[in-house]
């Protein structure tokens, strides 16, 4: 809920900008879910498996399933990353011709691009912890990243010194940075005790 409230809340504040921002905004965040979904399965597999290793007894095995899933989300996320940064203009004619929308749209897909790692190690983790049974750091850390610093700056940087549509999503990548390298910490230490601990 934490998430999706902040990306849809970011989207709810780029109607306040131009239409062409908002298409391109529209268009760059189609892109950044449509990668999301890989790591987002990825993450339920890592939460089931982690889970069936703890409760089999098997912490080893539990920490090799989350890093296995973190390596293959973060892998895919990469190959997107490389194919936003790539050929931005090609991905964005896919949904239009306007002029206008296609000189904004490569920038933000290459922000998109930026973040694409991040958000796949913030994903998984979420399912890797979960498989653990530890939910509550990554709510915390969604609480904190979007809605305490990411949206805030977004909102200081698109509004206040006029940045436009790239400064909201400059913000929204520094909370999915913040929050991906929480988790990712985390994990390790979590993994790493649970396994001392057995």
């Amino acid at each position: 809920m934490l998430e999706v409230g902040a990306w849809n809340l970011s989207t709810f504040a780029a109607g306040y900008l131009t239409p062409v921002a908002l298409a391109t905004h529209a268009i760059a965040l189609n892109y950044a879910s449509v990668s999301y979904m890989v790591p987002l399965g990825v993450s339920a597999a890592a939460a089931v498996s982690v889970g069936h290793a703890i409760g089999a007894g098997d912490p080893a095995r539990a920490r090799r399933a989350g890093w296995l899933a973190l390596a293959l989300g973060t892998g895919f996320m990469l190959m997107a990353a490389v194919a936003f940064w790539v050929a931005p203009k090609p991905l964005i004619s896919l949904y239009t011709r306007d002029p206008r929308v296609l000189a904004v749209g490569p920038s933000l897909l290459w922000i998109a691009a930026a973040f694409q790692i991040f958000d796949g190690i913030q994903t998984v983790c979420t399912g890797a912890l979960r498989g653990l049974g530890e939910t509550r750091v990554p709510m915390f850390a969604n609480l904190v990243g979007y809605w305490v610093l990411g949206l805030p700056l977004g909102f200081i940087l698109c509004f206040v010194l006029k940045w436009g549509i790239y400064g909201m999503w400059i913000g929204l990548t520094l909370a999915l940075i913040i929050i991906s390298m929480t988790l990712l910490l985390r994990w390790r230490k979590d993994s790493a005790a649970f396994a001392l601990t057995r």
